[in-house]
């Protein structure tokens, strides 16, 4: 959208009146009323409007996390909620957020108490995806999960037919709008998800260990050169400065 205001050089900004700091409260706000008012149904494997005899979402806090995660200087909350930790293997461990990640999903928005949408996104077969581009929930929530094990024939050989995969972390995301499609990136205008809370449930299927996405020998999740836990954001070849040192093989 543009406008003749010489003020903005006739770019118009639909969300300059935005205040984040107060969005990322009232965001949190309406995630625990969502989580206080909905349980998780075992039998259906579904979230589900909480009923008597039930414990609630939030109070489930076995299985429920919060954590800490600040984006553009704003402080959020992520909730994870874990139905399966995934299994334990000894070569192995939980993703890092630079990794690739084999994953089956399906997300909706929700707001206060109540759904907003049937499924925006799904995928019931598996995709394989890297945790430094998508969106900031995923790449901070699938840590907390381990991939499964691949099924095998009697002779422990490759199965014919589909790809199977046993003791897969399963799990729901509660994820923040600045967390997910905020109006912050001017990418996200046009999405109809911008700046709406957005709840995914996920398994995580398999891993890449140690992902290197430019084949150097350095694991991706190695090339923080400030050590501030985000490989993205490190540019330390001054002839490439637009390459960061993860995409860079000269570094």
């Amino acid at each position: 959208m543009y406008s003749c205001d010489d003020d903005n050089n006739g770019f118009f900004n639909p969300f300059a009146d935005i205040n984040y700091e107060e969005l990322a409260i009232k965001d949190n706000d309406s995630i625990v009323k969502f989580l206080k008012n909905n349980y998780y149904d075992t039998d259906l494997d579904s979230v589900k409007t909480l009923v008597s005899g039930k414990t609630s979402l939030f109070e489930d806090t076995d299985k429920l996390k919060s954590y800490k995660v600040t984006e553009n200087d704003i402080e959020h909350t992520l909730y994870v909620y874990t139905i399966e930790q995934g299994q334990p293997s000894p070569v192995k461990g939980n993703p890092t957020v630079m990794d690739s990640i084999y994953v089956k999903y399906s997300g909706q928005a929700f707001a206060n108490t109540e759904l907003l949408t049937s499924n925006f996104d799904r995928n019931d077969t598996g995709a394989w995806l890297t945790l430094n581009a998508v969106i900031d929930g995923w790449k901070y929530g699938f840590t907390n999960f381990l991939g499964g094990e691949l099924k095998k024939d009697s002779n422990g050989g490759t199965l014919n037919g589909p790809i199977t995969y046993l003791n897969t972390g399963k799990g729901i995301l509660f994820i923040p709008s600045g967390l997910a499609y905020s109006s912050i990136d001017t990418n996200n205008y046009t999405s109809s998800l911008v700046d709406t809370n957005l709840m995914f449930y996920i398994e995580l299927l398999d891993i890449v260990e140690d992902t290197d996405h430019d084949n150097d020998g350095i694991p991706s999740i190695d090339e923080d050169a400030d050590g501030d836990g985000d490989p993205t954001n490190d540019f330390s070849d001054n002839s490439n400065p637009a390459l960061p040192d993860y995409l860079n093989p000269n570094v």
